[in-house]
């Protein structure tokens, strides 16, 4: 038999790599979207309040989102890569004065699963998408949070432990089809500065703190190449690789309560933030209320999204997993069988998000920016190409979004069950029967049958003004 071609260094591409590698690539791609998050906050604190007419809200609640899954999909964590959040690493880094570290006990991602439900309760609460006020101290907020966790701490904790962004695109990145790795591994066994993680006079290492030659996963990887700049021995490697090579690969994943748990939020988050937007949440939300005895939004919708986004995602993955345990005869923890299935959700839970964000909002109102855009040169008094059209939004015809999303969310469904079957397989020393995967597989079409369910109920178009 041949040995299989070895993966497809991008670093070796006669023009992207040279991209890639260039010591001021990052900080280019950062400064674009610092100037795109000035303009932002310009028109957030001083433009039209009406969110259809202001680029803080159209760009980020219907453009960003939209583009953002789209390219998690084909190339990765780029976001993170040019994150203008992360611009003041440096500066920060240079005014710590203790350099402590992020302590031991907030070392997991619970943190981040706890400010990820926090966000989208808020997002519904306050309407964040419906005020460019509000838009612009999210921002602004970013922007201070990482400043003053990177000035006090040496780990961007930021970015590993709290910032629900970046949550959000590794769990997304898990089935993206780009990955650090190294070319040689021996030469990094006798590599004595470990410039990947620890720098360079010259470059930055790793700022969390993954070792090159370790990474078996995109989790808390931001795609920074830092990593590639900083080896003296032109060892890192970004290479392409199948989409679902991590999901399927066991060490890939450390069999951790947090990591496991979190990819299930993931899912039914997907599911959560697309039903807050249809009719049936303001029937929930009256009779809560009712039985409740109390007119206060913000708690009743508290109660529902910790009930969607957590409750019901840890009760349902830890019922699936007891009865999977019981089924196959396994004499483990629930942890255990837990990390083996709870990696299989995480193609359903991207092509949920993918539906939504991509397939619905992005390309049904894509084409919003142009008046928008046009109506900020014209309150600055700047010749616009035109009069604002506000009845721009669509890229295709509307009747083509249900298949789409139909067509994604079924994609996801067969990835995640090819997945759940492999991971059973791989069992060791006896691989697991269909039997104790029911459980799961039943978890699965629930999940997936919800998804269509709601994205299928009239949706509000938030951030776009051409219908509602």
């Amino acid at each position: 038999m041949h040995a299989p071609p070895p993966p497809k260094n991008l670093l070796n591409a006669p023009l992207l790599g040279r991209l890639l590698r260039w010591r001021w690539g990052r900080l280019f791609g950062q400064m674009l979207l610092l100037l795109a998050a000035i303009l932002l906050l310009y028109d957030g604190f001083t433009g039209p309040p009406l969110a259809p007419e202001n680029l803080a809200t159209v760009i980020i609640w219907v453009h960003y989102r939209g583009i953002l899954i789209f390219t998690l999909l084909f190339a990765g964590n780029l976001f993170c890569m040019n994150c203008p959040f992360t611009l003041p690493r440096t500066l920060a880094r240079k005014l710590s004065l203790s350099g402590k570290r992020w302590p031991r006990q907030l070392r997991n991602k619970w943190t981040a699963i706890a400010v990820l439900i926090l966000y989208f309760w808020l997002f519904e609460w306050l309407d964040l998408w419906a005020s460019p006020l509000f838009t612009a101290w999210i921002i602004l907020a970013y922007f201070i949070a990482a400043f003053v966790l990177e000035a006090v701490f040496t780990e961007s904790p930021f970015c590993k432990y709290v910032c629900p962004l970046g949550t959000f695109n590794f769990a997304s990145a898990t089935i993206s089809p780009l990955q650090i790795t190294v070319n040689t591994p021996s030469t990094c066994k006798t590599c004595v500065g470990k410039e990947c993680v620890n720098g360079s006079n010259q470059t930055l290492g790793c700022g969390t703190q993954l070792f090159a030659p370790r990474i078996t996963s995109n989790m808390d990887c931001t795609l920074c190449l830092d990593c590639v700049r900083a080896c003296p021995h032109d060892n890192v490697a970004l290479i392409l690789r199948h989409p679902l090579a991590e999901v399927t690969n066991a060490n890939a994943w450390p069999r951790r309560w947090d990591l496991n748990i979190l990819i299930l939020v993931f899912a039914f988050t997907g599911i959560s933030n697309a039903f807050g937007m249809v009719p049936p949440i303001y029937a929930l939300e009256a009779w809560l209320a009712g039985v409740l005895g109390t007119n206060n939004e913000g708690i009743v919708l508290l109660l529902i999204f910790a009930a969607l986004n957590f409750a019901l995602p840890v009760g349902l993955g830890l019922g699936a997993a007891w009865i999977s345990r019981a089924l196959s005869k396994q004499s483990e923890s629930l942890r255990v069988t837990l990390s083996r299935y709870a990696p299989a959700f995480a193609p359903l839970a991207f092509a949920g998000w993918l539906a939504h964000y991509g397939g619905f909002h992005f390309l049904s109102s894509a084409l919003a920016i142009i008046p928008v855009f046009q109506n900020f040169l014209l309150d600055h008094g700047i010749t616009a190409p035109g009069q604002p059209d506000w009845s721009l939004g669509p890229i295709m015809p509307l009747s083509w979004l249900d298949p789409i999303e139909l067509g994604i969310v079924l994609a996801g469904f067969a990835a995640s069950l090819y997945v759940l079957n492999y991971r059973a397989r791989q069992n060791r020393p006896k691989p697991i029967g269909l039997g104790a995967q029911l459980p799961w597989i039943v978890l699965l079409l629930g999940l997936a049958v919800a998804m269509l369910i709601v994205f299928y109920l009239p949706m509000e178009m938030r951030g776009s003004a051409f219908f509602s």
